[in-house]
């Protein structure tokens, strides 16, 4: 899996949405979850570290396993200490890979059966640049 890194300025914004009271549900829908609860902007949402959150775009399929899907929107914070068990984008050997850490194994794992592990050996040059906080998927293209 590749990743293309992208500037914040080219999708940050300030606008803030309209956000339901209530979930909303994936099955029949309920009359009674109309009612808006206040103004949601994603940047307060996703972003907690401001200055050391970066975006990057997603190419391939390895991770498909924990829902990140290729054309996906990563939002990696640089700040947050990654931990076991973390989506960190990482950069081994200076390519850069999303992928799951697991670091009593010193490896990083695909969230893909057809891709297997990836060994982090002894004076590889290896650097977590972020753990992974959240994916956007888009469902429409948006027009250009």
């Amino acid at each position: 899996m590749s990743v293309t890194l992208v500037s914040r300025s080219e999708v940050e914004s300030a606008f803030a949405a309209p956000c339901f009271l209530a979930r909303v549900r994936a099955g029949f829908p309920s009359p009674a979850d109309d009612y808006m609860d206040r103004r949601l902007d994603l940047n307060e949402y996703l972003i907690h570290h401001k200055e050391a959150t970066f975006y990057c775009w997603v190419q391939g399929e390895s991770m498909e396993g924990v829902g990140i899907f290729d054309g996906d929107l990563l939002i990696v914070d640089r700040a947050e200490d990654a931990r076991d068990g973390d989506v960190v984008l990482a950069s081994l050997n200076g390519e850069l890979t999303c992928k799951i850490l697991d670091i009593p194994r010193r490896r990083l794992i695909a969230a893909h059966q057809d891709y297997p592990p990836i060994v982090i050996s002894e004076g590889a040059c290896f650097e977590v640049e972020g753990t992974v906080i959240s994916s956007i998927r888009l469902f429409r293209a948006r027009p250009r």
